[in-house]
């Protein structure tokens, strides 16, 4: 196992009814700014109930967040923040959202060379102060809720970044509110989670067995419970969606990833489908982790075979053969959450390709995976095999 240090301040308040929590987490005094999404959260009840619980707290809103937050949108936050004199952030909202708020955290602070907070991604200038931050959760997929990374796109860029000082203090998660969202968002979300999970699961083997019987279980888990979300006499069911909602949460807190190598390949080359072509950011990851399982199967073998094992069962037959089941059975779980696994199927072919290998060397993704060493060429091959 490799060396780290592991720390998860984020209080978690999980169940029913738990927004009203918030009362009790945010300081009386402080000037909050609520930020959200579409306006979803009016609909289905989330929006009165953080109301309620800031009764007596002074808050002002900001909405129109992304589903892939972008910059010029994020900014305009900052307009309120200065002209209210905020000081605390509440997220409302899937991942988005709340990577969303962590960007406006970050950038209300930043000062930086040059004070521009677009450095903080472009640069990856480093965070060293951020306002607080708490998140209600409506969409579970990301683990934002519990982490300090964020995405946020500019033009055709989408880029990473991560500090501890955006993680947020504390977060409600309430499955019921799962129930007013979208098919597609259900598989989203689900799909998601199972890939951050096999990012931080599918490279080598460093002897980190309970890491690697974490990561298992929430696999099994999402396979498990994923298309029961999505079948009529299921979909309400909240045990369902309480172990979807939590899979979620652990998938990336930073708990399974501690101590073993990690990929991101999949997501690195997934962000620029989305940010070339719009494509739901799961939806990439449905379409690229196949062919880099297949792509990589000599450097992923120990753990592919462990994967088919203990994750598919797969037992019967020789080496290869388990594995390329184990990645049939992959694919298979992906169709069952309705999301693509081909190019073809969002109408993209080998014409597209070089677009995104452009992007990939624009972007600095020349080296990626967990040895560093998926070249451009290993990236190109990566989306052939996906066509």
């Amino acid at each position: 196992m490799l060396n780290f240090s592991f720390q998860n301040p984020t209080r978690i308040h999980f169940g029913e009814g738990k927004i009203a929590a918030i009362s009790q987490e945010i300081p009386l005094d402080a000037r909050v700014l609520l930020v959200y999404g579409g306006g979803s959260i009016k609909g289905n009840g989330v929006y009165q109930q953080v109301s309620d619980a800031l009764t007596e707290h002074t808050w002002f809103e900001f909405s129109g967040i992304e589903p892939n937050p972008t910059y010029d949108t994020l900014m305009k936050a900052q307009e309120i923040i200065k002209a209210e004199n905020i000081d605390y952030l509440l997220a409302v909202g899937g991942g988005s959202v709340v990577d969303g708020a962590k960007f406006i955290a970050a950038a209300a602070l930043y000062e930086g060379e040059g004070g521009d907070p677009w450095d903080i991604l472009v640069k990856q200038q480093a965070v060293t102060k951020a306002l607080p931050i708490g998140a209600v959760l409506t969409l579970p997929a990301t683990g934002s809720e519990s982490n300090g990374n964020s995405v946020v796109t500019r033009d055709e860029y989408k880029l990473p970044f991560s500090s501890p000082l955006v993680r947020p203090l504390f977060a409600v998660l309430d499955p019921i509110v799962t129930l007013s969202l979208s098919e597609r968002q259900i598989s989203n979300g689900v799909v998601d989670a199972f890939v951050h999970t096999i990012e931080q699961y599918l490279t080598y083997s460093v002897n980190g067995k309970v890491q690697d019987r974490f990561s298992e279980g929430l696999l099994q888990t999402l396979i498990e419970e994923g298309p029961k979300a999505l079948l009529s006499d299921t979909k309400d069911d909240l045990d369902v969606r309480s172990n979807i909602m939590w899979s979620a949460t652990m998938a990336l807190n930073g708990l399974i990833g501690a101590g073993v190598p990690q990929d991101w390949s999949t997501h690195m080359i997934g962000h620029e489908l989305t940010g070339a072509f719009g494509i739901d950011h799961a939806r990439t990851l449905s379409i690229v982790l196949p062919a880099v399982m297949k792509v990589r199967k000599e450097q992923k073998r120990e753990k592919l075979l462990q994967y088919a094992a203990r994750v598919w069962q797969v037992t019967d037959g020789d080496d290869n053969a388990r594995i390329d089941q184990a990645i049939r059975l992959t694919e298979e779980f992906f169709k069952k959450m309705q999301v693509p696994t081909r190019l073809s199927h969002v109408d993209l072919g080998s014409k597209d390709i070089d677009l995104l290998i452009e992007r990939l060397e624009q972007h600095g993704m020349t080296a990626l995976g967990e040895n560093d060493d998926i070249t451009l060429a290993i990236s190109r091959e990566i989306l052939t095999k996906a066509l």
